[in-house]
């Protein structure tokens, strides 16, 4: 059959071997056929042979196929009569019925037996309350202890949810339980206060080995603690007893107020005794010798009343010493902290060497705590103690930075920024600079070499920083940081307590105010050179980390707000009193004269208070500076004013040249000394333009007063030769001035012509 499957190639079938793109011609075509016939004829005998030879085969296959298809339809004869059978007779419905009765019978007979078995396990259980009762009744407390533990767990007591579906019962059953436990719990506690207990009057704890309760009479103190064990209240039973011994035993021991005395009542016949005693004896120490408690006797006579309890109330069971110890530990460990080891941290850094025998002494303690199982042999976190000592350089630290903290805060606090009158005298006057070096507060301006008065508070507030940095190069690294530190927050105080202490002052012109700016000016420079001064020997570790100048700026600033909201305040003050003259309007008549006069003494007044209070005070160069800035704005004010006047009457004129001699007058020395700064060679090149403009604005009102009886030509010749140009004066405040005093004329209109057409620069 091969032959069937092989494919034929045309191409192989004629005579010629042209490309297989040439086309084919009549005579090839005719072979081709010719030749296709004859393998056609040879594959059809070759299939015929081969159904000859399988002959029987084929039969055989055939035959299946007869039988299969026979039988399919007798079987859907068969299908077709049953469905016809159902039909006829519909018994489905009735098979249905019984099957679903079946299913309901067997569903409940097994809510039967649930029910059944729930009734045995509530029987169950209620036996057992009843078998705890009788324990609880009899006296077998830790039988009834461990019978509740056992309902515990069959009752599911410790989940919180109710689960969906369960019996009513339970619930019920739960609540029964809890009764019962608090039934057990409460008697247990009786128990313990009947065994264990303190006397007040004779400073005496009893421990008693039996106790009666409820008619449970000689229930030992063992039996109780295992049953509250059981129950799982031991710490809860214990608390009561722990709070006790801590207050009425523990305390006094830590405080040396009291001595432990120790007292069995034995009994041979008997393994335990029946009654073990602790008296407190009192201490009759004085109160400076209870302040320094014995460390080593502290620490025996609690070892010794540790033991007590491990004998006689824990009865040498681990477990129950180490539930004592969660109990106690944490408050006896903070006791003896605060009442011990933080009092006897060393306030000179020499001392702390001294330190290592309580070091030794508290080691041991812990040690002989953990052997008791007092406290955990592994755990890390008990070892309160002996972490508190082993960081001595910290707690030294702490204490010290408590200490200088608060020494400046009182410092700052109880300062009242004020000096006395006799004080004020001294650095007044012409001895100003002999008596400087005698007064503890004037100090010399490191920068500057200038000298200031400052508030005694500044002064020791500078002197305690100079002596903590002074510790740093002498301490360890971690506490000469502790102490740096503490330096700058010492000086962050000032800026954090004396503007809020001092604030009303602040909004006044006072001694207060100066003082402050001038603190703060002191402080600024003193910051700028404690890094020069102290950090080339601070630590390697400190000295990376120690900066200064990040401080300076701040008290700059705020001595700079201090002694603007000063000037602003005196301005204020003198804008008030200038505003009382009305312009200087109508000085002839005697009633605005007398207002002008008023104005010029309240002026005279107002300046007089701020030179008393801010000269013998204020560093030369600022109170030169800011009373300049004061006198500039109140002459020019003046000046303006009187300029103003658009008609002058000529006895006006002569009222207000009195006046404005009437304020040189007043101001006569201060002007002197101020005008004197240049000559004696103490001014700044920075105060040069307002030492400047301060002349130029008394040149000014001086020349004013001049001008107010001069006649017109003089007036325009002092213009034309640049005089009152000079002075400050302008174009349009000359005009004005001549157009407010002369009426008009020929004369005034050829002197306003001149000036106008002068070459006098303005």
């Amino acid at each position: 059959m091969d032959v069937l499957y092989n494919t034929i190639d045309v191409r192989d079938l004629l005579s010629s071997s042209d490309s297989p793109n040439s086309p084919i011609s009549a005579p090839d075509l005719r072979l081709l056929i010719s030749r296709l016939d004859a393998h056609s004829l040879r594959i059809k005998s070759t299939v015929q042979s081969y159904l000859l030879s399988h002959q029987a085969d084929f039969a055989s296959l055939f035959s299946q196929c007869s039988d299969v298809v026979s039988k399919s339809e007798n079987l859907s004869s068969q299908v077709i009569a049953l469905l016809s059978l159902i039909s006829d007779q519909p018994i489905e419905s009735d098979v249905r019925k019984i099957i679903g009765e079946i299913v309901e019978k067997r569903r409940e007979l097994l809510e039967k037996r649930e029910i059944l078995e729930l009734v045995g396990i509530v029987l169950d259980l209620d036996r057992k309350f009843g078998v705890f009762r009788k324990n609880v009744e009899s006296g077998r407390v830790v039988e009834a202890a461990e019978g509740l533990r056992e309902l515990k767990l069959l009752l599911g007591v410790s989940r919180n949810d109710v689960v969906e579906g369960e019996p009513f019962v339970y619930g019920i059953l739960r609540k029964h339980w809890t009764d019962c436990f608090e039934e057990i719990q409460d008697l247990l506690l009786r128990f313990v206060e009947a065994a264990v207990r303190f006397e007040q009057e004779g400073n005496t704890f009893h421990i008693k080995n039996q106790a009666s309760v409820n008619g449970i009479d000689g229930l030992e103190l063992y039996t109780i603690l295992k049953a509250m064990d059981a129950a799982g209240i031991l710490d809860y039973g214990l608390a009561k007893v722990a709070d006790l011994i801590i207050k009425h035993i523990i305390t006094p021991v830590v405080s040396a107020r009291a001595t432990p005395s120790f007292v069995e009542d034995t009994d041979q016949d008997l393994d335990r005794v029946p009654e073990a005693v602790l008296k407190m004896v009192p201490s009759f120490n004085t109160e400076s010798q209870r302040s320094k408690v014995d460390g080593e006797a502290m620490y025996s006579n609690i070892v010794q009343i540790l033991k007590f309890i491990n004998k006689f109330l824990c009865f040498q069971n681990g477990f129950w010493m180490s539930c004592f110890g969660r109990l106690t530990w944490p408050r006896m460990s903070d006791q003896i902290i605060s009442n011990f080891l933080s009092k006897v941290v060393p306030d000179d850094p020499s001392n702390l060497g001294e330190f290592q025998e309580i070091m030794k002494f508290t080691t041991g303690f812990e040690t002989a705590l953990k052997v008791l199982l007092f406290i955990s042999p592994s755990d890390v976190k008990d070892e309160k103690l002996s972490k508190f000592t082993n960081n001595i350089e910290v707690h030294f630290a702490s204490r010290k930075k408590v200490q200088i903290l608060a020494k400046a805060r009182n410092m700052l606090l109880q300062s009242n920024f004020s000096l006395s009158q006799d004080y004020i005298t001294r650095i007044s006057g012409l001895n100003k600079e002999e008596i400087a070096g005698d007064l503890s507060n004037h100090v010399v301006l490191l920068f500057s070499s200038e000298k200031c008065v400052v508030s005694e508070a500044a002064k020791e507030l500078m002197d305690l920083v100079h002596q903590t940095l002074e510790n740093v190069s002498l301490l360890p690294p971690k506490v000469g940081l502790e102490f740096y530190q503490t330096a700058r927050n010492a000086l962050v105080l000032y800026e954090a307590i004396v503007p809020v202490k001092l604030e009303r002052q602040l909004d006044s012109i006072n001694q207060a105010a100066v003082l402050i700016h001038n603190d703060c000016l002191y402080l600024s420079q003193e910051i700028l050179g404690l890094a020069f001064e102290y950090r080339p020997y601070f630590p390697s570790p400190v000295k990376e980390v120690a900066v200064f100048v990040d401080l300076a700026p701040k008290f700059q600033i705020m001595a700079e707000d201090v002694l603007q909201r000063q000037i602003q305040l005196v301005m204020y003050n003198l804008k008030q009193a200038i505003d009382g003259a009305n312009g200087f309007h109508n000085t002839h008549q005697i009633k605005q004269f007398e207002s002008a006069k008023f104005c010029i003494d309240q002026v005279s007044f107002i300046i007089e208070k701020v030179h008393i209070i801010w000269e013998p005070l204020m560093l030369p160069s600022v109170y030169e500076k800011s009373m300049t800035m004061i006198l500039r704005a109140v002459f020019l004010r003046i000046s303006k004013e009187i300029l103003l006047l658009d008609d002058m009457a000529a006895e006006e004129t002569l009222q207000l040249k009195g006046l404005i001699h009437l304020l040189f007058e007043h101001l006569s020395s201060l002007l002197e000394s101020l005008l004197a700064v240049d000559q004696r060679g103490k001014s700044l090149e920075s105060q040069r333009d307002n030492l400047d403009d301060f002349v130029l604005s008394v040149q000014k009102l001086r020349k004013l007063a001049e001008l107010l009886d001069l006649p017109l030509k003089s007036i325009t010749t002092a213009w034309e030769s640049g005089e009152l140009a000079d002075c400050d004066f302008t174009l349009s405040e000359v005009e004005g001035f001549i157009r407010a005093i002369f009426t008009d004329s020929p004369l005034r209109k050829e002197c306003l012509f001149r000036i106008e057409n002068s070459n006098v620069r303005v």
